[in-house]
């Protein structure tokens, strides 16, 4: 049976896709962001250790809060810096991924249009989606998928703690509502099953049309 590592996987977008990968009889294992830490690099050996090679690897993890950019003193900046940032590259160095495997980011749209109030977020996703493309070349010959997923607004306990009024935001977009979580789930879920591996180093924009870029 093919084993999955989910992070922040027991609520929002990571339980959706945990719950996905299940319904397709994987072994999966999802750790809520206090069972590990992904700031915390003791947390991410002791995953290591528990977990030496994966078939499905999903990298998610709670985003910063809204700070203005002249209030985030330094101690901020390195808490996610590690969070968002290095506990990552730390867990894919050490970690093995089975050849046809995927390696899933939940990072977020701001690293297509970022968000002034959510600077913290916006340096450290894109810094480390430029790892993760990287790795995707890197990792190719052994047919491991690297697919970063970039939501736009989805109806996760995160929305609303920003203060998002979801039912009015829904009335606002293109199609009319606020994603389920379950439609990322899907979509994690298809590409394994199907095993579709040759979507590599790809950033899937997640939005429903609601983004104004282009690429």
């Amino acid at each position: 049976m093919k084993k999955a590592v989910v992070l922040a996987g027991t609520r929002g977008i990571g339980r959706a896709i945990s719950n996905s990968l299940k319904d397709i009889d994987l072994d999966v294992n999802a750790y809520s962001s206090k069972e590990v830490d992904t700031g915390n690099l003791k947390d991410i050996d002791k995953l290591v250790s528990t977990h030496p090679e994966v078939d499905v690897l999903v990298l998610n993890t709670g985003g910063p809060p809204a700070i203005d950019f002249f209030e985030i003193d330094q101690n901020t900046w390195l808490k996610y810096h590690n969070q968002l940032f290095l506990g990552f590259v730390h867990l894919l160095q050490n970690i093995k991924i089975k050849e046809n495997g995927y390696v899933f980011l939940v990072s977020s749209f701001n690293i297509k249009e970022p968000d002034p109030k959510l600077v913290l977020s916006n340096c450290y996703r894109i810094a480390f989606v430029s790892v993760f493309k990287s790795l995707s070349k890197i990792l190719a010959k052994k047919k491991i998928s690297f697919i970063n997923i970039a939501p736009g607004p989805i109806d996760t306990e995160r929305l609303k703690n920003l203060g998002v009024d979801v039912e009015e935001l829904g009335k606002k977009l293109p199609m009319g509502y606020v994603a389920d979580p379950s439609e990322i789930g899907e979509f994690v879920s298809t590409l394994v099953e199907k095993e579709i591996n040759y979507l590599s180093g790809v950033t899937i924009n997640f939005d429903g049309a609601a983004g104004n870029y282009v690429l």
